[in-house]
């Protein structure tokens, strides 16, 4: 048996972040990760160069039952901290826009950053790790994998989401969760596609590769940055935020004025539907009026989305009803730990959901 400070399940952002922090404070840590590398959603985000924190990072860019929880873990490790680390290994990078910070290179910059302070403070990493069991026992935890059994004292579990299961997702964490008693909300995919069935989605397909700027809307939230027609129904940054507050049957409203001029395919598909008969220059002000009315209220309801293995994210998670938002201790098992897209905490698209990940992995190290 194999005896640790921490444990860390999980060898993706917030669990490298973790290990790295209660490494610095001369805590024995192992990573232990289901995969054969650490870091694969690193690897591929931002289409392989890492779009690794947000600028202009607030509470209000993030969804959670509790909009208050993430305030402190946000406050204590803010995205200069990251870049300031990012800078002391020379990695060179640039602000897309709106805040978003990529490599100028690869991904890889990133994950090798990691992975260096990883061994300067000696974290032991196991990979192809399967956990079989998790115990606690007279206040110390033992976590049995195919490999070993490892006995800590603090056990962060860092497992991620359901999004991309080609990479490994599982609901490991959610289900550790539950048999140590605590709640996890209901979860849906984030950050994902829309589909569209029945004639508007046969129709609108004929449209697939065209992309507009355009305003979405459902219910309270509105976001405004481009869309893309897919032959399945909607994607693109607008679609993928607006997802994430989407409900099953609900409408989306979709202002398509705000981003002329328009691709001319889709003006003609638009006016294939709701242009009334005639030239224009025979409509009626009432026909004017009602055409631009619905160009700028353009309502469809999705019949789905592309699920989990098109979500960047999972949107709910361990309730922070059950954690400390200082530390993201479990209220109730001593020295177990939650961190990142496991927790009920999902970002905006465009680096919120790393500036989690490095925060709640940072909070959680400045305790185990």
């Amino acid at each position: 048996m194999s005896n640790f400070d921490v444990v860390v399940l999980g060898g993706g952002a917030a669990g490298l972040m973790c290990a790295i922090e209660a490494g610095k404070r001369g805590r024995s840590v192992a990573v232990l990760e289901r995969n054969d590398s650490v870091g694969k959603k690193i690897r591929i985000s931002g289409g392989g160069r890492c779009n690794f924190t947000n600028l202009y990072t607030a509470p209000e860019n993030f969804i959670s039952r509790n909009p208050s929880f993430h305030k402190s873990a946000l406050a204590r490790y803010q995205p200069s901290d990251f870049v300031e680390m990012v800078r002391r290994h020379s990695i060179r990078y640039h602000e897309k826009k709106l805040g978003q910070l990529f490599c100028n290179e690869s991904s890889e910059s990133i994950l090798g950053m990691l992975k260096a302070e990883c061994d300067r403070y000696r974290v032991r990493t196991q990979l192809n790790c399967m956990i079989r069991s998790v115990r606690k026992i007279a206040g110390r935890f033992f976590v049995e994998s195919n490999h070993e059994t490892l006995d800590c004292a603090s056990l962060v579990v860092a497992t991620g989401g359901l999004s991309i299961p080609r990479m490994g997702a599982t609901d490991f964490g959610h289900v550790l969760a539950r048999n140590f008693g605590l709640r996890v909300t209901e979860l849906h995919p984030a950050l994902v596609p829309l589909t569209l069935n029945g004639s508007d989605g046969r129709s609108l397909s004929e449209l697939r590769g065209v992309s507009l700027e355009v305003e979405v809307r459902c219910r309270s939230a509105a976001f405004r940055e481009s869309m893309l027609f897919t032959h399945r129904g909607l994607s693109g940054p607008a679609i993928l935020q607006i997802s994430s507050y989407w409900k099953s049957g609900e409408p989306i409203s979709i202002d398509t004025v705000t981003g002329s001029p328009l691709p001319r395919r889709f003006q003609q598909k638009f006016a294939e539907f709701y242009a009334p008969a005639g030239p224009r220059v025979q409509w009626t002000r009432k026909e004017v009026d009602a055409f631009q009315e619905r160009q700028r209220n353009w309502t469809l309801v999705p019949s789905g989305t592309e699920g989990y293995s098109k979500a960047e994210v999972t949107l709910g998670g361990v309730d922070t009803a059950e954690l400390s938002s200082r530390t993201m201790e479990s209220h109730h098992v001593p020295g177990l730990y939650f961190i990142g897209e496991v927790v009920d905490v999902t970002g905006h698209l465009g680096g919120f959901n790393f500036q989690w990940a490095w925060a709640s992995g940072f909070a959680a190290g400045q305790c185990v």
